[in-house]
């Protein structure tokens, strides 16, 4: 048959492709690989593709090979783990609402004043903002750095809240294309603000994007609706600023969401194909779509999507979301969201997406920054201890026996 020409392994070329891709500072000196937008708050490093082995078959006279593909997802054996958890974390702005009794008198019950109170967390270094809920027009970018830089936080993040009077049927949905239009001019003002603040992230929440009842809408022009308003949106921000969907099966706003799980928001990633599209995977939607969210984070590492953001959080029982500390319910599941998250090397922020009501919102937020460094801390434990082995042979109760030391007389649960 001839010989054929040497073909460079996947891998090789992502190196190649990373090197070649790394961004310049003004007066054209090259940035570290660290500073790559590809790597800049979020995602997991793009060295992370699923890999094939093959082996002959001893059948084959001819010298095929068999494909016997599997996902090597762990990361370069010469590349080590950071041993201390090396995540910045982001909690919900408007826990901070919650029990004013202990907010002190500089800490108005405003916007300016939820931030002065969440830079009393401490281990917090980010905010992430609501558009148009907290970033209002009466609001100028200035105080916003201002009350920012006095509280010893960045913001992280621009998060849409579609406002219901204009939205209630659909933003990337709806099916007027005006109110369509004006839903892609909204996101683009939130990237001006996620400028503006140094975030370079929006992250859509599109909780009126569905419907209510079987036989209510064509769901083929749902999705190319939803397809066309985020490439829409994706290509006017322009490929500085980061779009991140958020997916969720229900919401009492719409009880069908348009995408509605792991596996939809991996298509929809794939049709929209652009750059600076990716997924924000909340654990508290997952739980509600009945998913394990260690799975649906694995999942879109497979399928090579982008995952921008992870919201952390817990529900009593599926359906409530009712937005509880992280890992109080599901607590084995939440140390498998982090052992994924290390395991693929996630380097974005972390957001809290909790609901404290009735708890002081401040050691709430601080109670779920200890759990995930804890979970870290005990993923690598894990990790030394042979976790991969046990899971190569789906041996269920060694992993269950070694949880047993680890975990239950650890005292996680």
């Amino acid at each position: 048959k001839g010989a054929l020409p040497g073909i460079p392994t996947r891998d090789a070329v992502v190196r190649l492709r990373d090197r070649w891709l790394q961004p310049t500072k003004k007066g054209g000196t090259t940035t570290d690989a660290a500073s790559s937008p590809l790597r800049t708050r979020g995602g997991w490093s793009q060295r992370m593709w699923p890999t094939k082995k093959r082996r002959r078959r001893s059948s084959d006279k001819d010298g095929d090979d068999e494909d016997v593909s599997e996902n090597t997802d762990a990361p370069p054996e010469e590349e080590e783990l950071p041993a201390a958890c090396p995540w910045r974390f982001a909690s919900r702005l408007n826990s901070m609402k919650a029990r004013r009794d202990l907010a002190t008198d500089d800490e108005p019950n405003d916007v300016l004043g939820w931030i002065r109170r969440q830079g009393r967390v401490r281990g917090l270094g980010l905010v992430d903002l609501n558009y148009p809920q907290h970033l209002t027009e009466g609001l100028s970018t200035e105080a916003v750095v201002a009350a920012l830089r006095e509280a010893n936080l960045e913001c992280g993040a621009v998060c849409l809240r579609f406002p219901e009077a204009t939205f209630s049927m659909g933003a990337f949905t709806h099916p007027d294309a005006s109110v369509r239009a004006e839903a892609v001019a909204l996101v683009e003002r939130a990237a001006d603000w996620a400028r503006a603040l140094h975030a370079r992230e929006v992250v859509c929440w599109n909780q009126f994007d569905g419907y209510d009842y079987p036989c209510q809408v064509d769901h083929a022009a749902l999705w190319r609706r939803t397809v066309a308003c985020c490439r829409a949106v994706c290509d006017a921000v322009g490929p500085d600023v980061r779009v991140s969907l958020e997916y969720k099966p229900t919401d009492e706003k719409t009880r069908y969401c348009a995408v509605p799980s792991a596996g939809a928001a991996v298509l929809l990633a794939r049709d929209v194909d652009r750059a600076n599209f990716g997924l924000t995977i909340d654990v508290g939607h997952c739980l509600a779509a009945l998913e394990n969210p260690a799975q649906s984070i694995a999942l879109v590492a497979a399928a090579g999507a982008r995952l921008f953001g992870v919201q952390l959080n817990d529900m009593s029982r599926p359906g409530t979301e009712d937005g509880l500390v992280f890992g109080s319910n599901h607590a084995l599941a939440a140390l498998e969201v982090v052992l994924w998250l290390r395991k693929l090397r996630f380097d974005g922020h972390v957001y809290f997406d909790t609901f404290p009501r009735n708890e002081d919102p401040v050691r709430e937020c601080e109670l779920n920054i200890r759990r995930v460094k804890q979970l870290y801390d005990l993923a690598a434990d894990l990790e030394r201890a042979g976790l991969a082995d046990l899971q190569d042979r789906h041996d269920a109760l060694a992993v269950l026996e070694l949880l047993e030391t680890k975990v239950v007389r650890g005292g996680l649960i």
